[in-house]
């Protein structure tokens, strides 16, 4: 008979301690010990704990033949692009983002594209089969082939999958799932843990693709165990503002794919419909050239992007000057600003600087640099930059220019949305003449500023 004991287990590691402590034992987190009933047994360890195949004896790496994996396409070009160019047999994805962002939307309408095709499942544990029923009716979507089961029981789950036997597999929400094994409740870190660790190996078991919508918490983070990112295949986060009509998928892991890749949505309502042209949605329409302004050539995984990068230069009036980044990272502006002074002579100890990434978009990568100072540049001489001007590098401490990777296909994307002047770094320089933009190539930032005089 399986005995009840009472555990804490660590939300970001899923390390388990048999009393409470401020610090985790395994991965050394405050205050991330939760209080937990787990049952133990033999039989229900057993089970837990079964294979994820069936066992095969060593062999060598270089005897495997690999081969390709085939894919199967959503229906949704940008959901595709951002999973690797389809979901792959016996894949498990986590999809998480804000509520009301479009995560059950945008897979309900991937899942009724695909049941013309092939055998879907559609499993809900947050809304009634009527809710769900009625979303489909409202986004005029074909669900005569989307096989919809509303349950929360893992065991019951597995039973319908095994039964059903789809090609791909939806569950929404991983949190709200419970395993009869586990006396937690549902959302707790066990059950969390449990639940996903079973459904992985019914993928791998059966080849479902099977695709978990995840809780966020406040902090932007997935809800549940930091394990649960570990155990999936791809991990994808639905970003955006609810109040725009636009929304982000981000890929942050893949296995079958290419990590960074983004797609973008418009919500219309009709449901989510991909942009053709996204980098039209991160550029401002201005009738005249207004200073402050600089449009950047950035890298999202395989794709190019256009996006504004706007500065505000201004007199401060309290003693600690504020240096305020939206879709940039904060720190980054400081050192910026120093190197700035250092290598430039322009000294901005006395200004607020505030500095933008138009249409909500997040900029992590040092290409930035460069097009962030342009554009501080022109807004501290109310002077805009020359028409048509586009620019990417990374700038270094001691203020040289540093180039950014794929910098001929980001020239490439710069012609063919019009721009004719491209600032970029010396390393960058392309051997061949790109059509319709003129190069102006650095290696010192001094420099950079001295051909905008």
């Amino acid at each position: 008979m399986a005995k009840s004991r009472t555990v804490y287990v660590c939300a970001e590691c899923g390390g388990t301690s048999p009393k409470w402590q401020g610090k985790c034992p395994h991965c050394a987190a405050w205050n991330t010990l939760e209080e937990t009933i787990e049952s133990s047994g033999p039989a229900a360890a057993a089970h837990r704990y079964a294979p994820l195949a069936s066992s095969s004896p060593v062999r060598s790496l270089a005897d495997i033949e690999p081969r390709e994996t085939p894919r199967q396409p959503t229906g949704l070009d940008e959901f595709d692009r951002v999973l690797g160019g389809g979901l792959v047999a016996g894949a498990v994805v986590l999809i998480g983002g804000d509520p009301g962002i479009g995560k059950s939307t945008l897979l309900l309408q991937a899942l009724a594209a695909m049941s013309a095709s092939t055998r879907v499942l559609y499993v809900t544990g947050e809304e009634s089969a009527e809710q769900v029923a009625l979303r489909a009716r409202r986004l005029g979507l074909q669900t005569g082939n989307v096989s919809l089961l509303a349950e929360i029981r893992l065991e019951s789950i597995q039973a319908a999958v095994s039964e059903q036997q789809p090609t791909v597999a939806v569950i929404d929400s991983i949190q709200t799932l419970y395993s009869g094994e586990l006396t937690a409740a549902p959302g707790s870190v066990s059950q969390v843990r449990e639940c996903a660790a079973q459904l992985t190996r019914l993928a791998k078991q059966t080849g479902i693709a099977i695709v978990m919508i995840g809780h966020v918490t406040k902090d932007g983070a997935l809800a549940g165990p930091r394990v649960l990112e570990h155990i999936v295949d791809t991990v994808l986060y639905f970003e955006g503002d609810t109040h725009s009509s636009f929304r982000l998928v981000r890929a942050f892991k893949n296995r079958f794919g290419a990590v960074n890749e983004l797609g973008v949505f418009a919500m219309t309502d009709r449901g989510l419909r991909g942009v053709a042209n996204p980098s039209a949605l991160f550029l401002s329409q201005h009738e005249q050239q207004v200073s402050g302004s600089c449009v950047m050539a950035t890298q999202e995984g395989t794709r190019p992007l256009l996006v504004e990068i706007q500065a505000l230069v201004d007199s401060s009036h309290a003693p600690n000057p504020r240096r305020l980044t939206v879709g940039l990272e904060g720190n980054r502006l400081a050192m910026l600003l120093a190197v700035l002074h250092r290598h430039a002579g322009v000294s901005t100890f006395d200004q607020d600087v505030f500095v933008n990434a138009v249409g909500g978009v997040r900029i992590t990568e040092p290409a930035a640099d460069l097009p962030v100072l342009l554009a501080i540049m022109s807004s501290l001489r109310d002077r805009p930059l020359p028409r048509g001007l586009i620019a990417f590098g990374e700038v270094g401490l001691a203020g040289e220019i540093r180039p950014a990777p794929r910098g001929q296909e980001r020239l490439r994307e710069a012609a063919k949305l019009g721009f004719s002047i491209a600032l970029i770094p010396k390393a960058n320089a392309p051997r061949q003449p790109v059509e319709g933009l003129e190069i102006w190539a650095v290696d010192r930032l001094d420099a950079a500023l001295d051909k905008l005089r």
